[in-house]
């Protein structure tokens, strides 16, 4: 049996991923989370679980804050990121950042069941779409976008920064100091050759990286 987390901010997604999976012989949901904070939550008090169906995109600590806590807190905890946005725009990331799998939520839902029984068996899911954009950047290691040669930190506070969060904001939600805000923002600027915040929010919106 194949224990599963499933973390979304939206109740009708997480009752609806609820119900396909126990129609399946071989899965059953022990916990549900609708925020990155509740995730981490979820993680230390089921021992239990084997996969983590997390969602990007929800209010207070979103999923991309969360995935390397829950990475350093359960490093044997299968997480397969649901996302509402396009492969292109996270998956690589993620991935890195320690995701085990990716999928955009449009997807045929027998690849989540395909994508959740490889990961529950310690191995990675790789999808068509994200094998071809990993080909891509193998074939060019020093092109690709600005903000795919940031770090994870470094990543979490340029999207922060973007939808228009203070460093006061930041500081408390990554547990970070202003200051090491600070610092990070200075170093993505110039990663990303950009000079203000407004910046930022361009380039997020223009990257689809934000809503």
């Amino acid at each position: 049996m194949i224990n599963i987390g499933i973390v979304d901010d939206h109740a009708i997604v997480r009752t609806g991923l609820k119900q396909y999976f126990s129609e399946q012989v071989d899965l059953r949901v022990v916990g549900e989370a609708a925020s990155g904070r509740e995730a981490i939550d979820l993680v230390r008090t089921t021992p239990d679980l084997d996969v983590l169906v997390l969602d990007l995109s929800m209010p207070g600590q979103s999923g991309i804050d969360a995935l390397g806590m829950i990475r350093a807190k359960a490093p044997d905890v299968g997480i397969l990121v649901l996302s509402g946005y396009p492969e292109e725009h996270y998956a690589v990331s993620m991935i890195r950042q320690g995701a085990s799998g990716y999928l955009n939520k449009e997807c045929d839902p027998t690849e989540i069941l395909s994508a959740i029984r490889t990961i529950a068996m310690g191995r990675r899911y790789i999808s068509p779409a994200v094998a071809q954009l990993l080909a891509q950047q193998l074939d060019h290691k020093e092109g690709g976008a600005p903000h795919e040669h940031l770090s994870e930190r470094e990543f979490q506070v340029f999207l922060k920064l973007a939808k228009g969060e203070t460093a006061g904001d930041i500081a408390k939600a990554l547990s970070l100091s202003v200051k090491t805000v600070s610092t990070y923002r200075t170093r993505l600027m110039e990663k990303m050759s950009l000079a203000s915040n407004s910046d930022l929010t361009y380039y997020a919106l223009k990257h689809k990286l934000i809503d």
